[in-house]
């Protein structure tokens, strides 16, 4: 019996929050969550320099919001990230000055300036995303298919989340 097919094996504290199966005496499944959840990103973050050395986790990151959309202002990747306008602005210098991306005029705006990968940019995201995905591939070799759609079905749901607008 696989554990997808088994009882349910986590436990009720009496505060009424969850226990995650093998968590640490007296931790709820959301304490558990955000260890977890903390664990992995420092592992992305290590990773990343292992990866490509000048290419840190947010520059990926950025890079690939670029790919995805064909381009767009520093302003959009700042919105879109929830990120500080300096913050982008300094990754953003610095990988044009690796010759990762160029700014090009807006062709309906020209007052406007947007950010595009350029060649070098291109293959050095491909290599990078390849790396990674052989790395999450080795990682989740042994797991059946089930927990795989599971889990990329729960990471889903939970980046998808919006905070109410109501909330400042």
């Amino acid at each position: 019996m696989t554990a997808a097919e088994g009882p349910d094996e986590s436990a009720v504290v009496p505060d009424g929050g969850a226990v995650a199966p093998g968590a640490p005496a007296g931790e709820t499944a959301v304490e558990t969550i955000q260890r977890e959840m903390t664990v992995f990103a420092r592992r992305a973050r290590a990773s990343a320099g292992r990866m490509h050395p000048e290419l840190s986790l947010v520059s990926y990151t950025l890079l690939g919001h670029l790919e995805e959309r064909g381009g767009c202002r520093a302003t959009d990747l700042a919105a879109h990230y929830a990120l500080d306008k300096s913050t982008v602005s300094r990754q953003v210098g610095a990988l044009e000055r690796t010759g990762l991306i160029e700014r090009r005029l807006d062709p309906e705006d020209h007052r406007v300036q947007v950010l595009h990968l350029t060649d070098t940019g291109r293959q050095i995201l491909a290599q990078v995303t390849e790396s990674r995905r052989a790395a999450f591939e080795e990682r989740l070799a042994d797991w059946p298919a089930e927990d795989l759609e599971r889990f990329a079905g729960y990471l889903t749901r939970y980046n998808a989340w919006t905070p109410p607008s109501d909330v400042r």
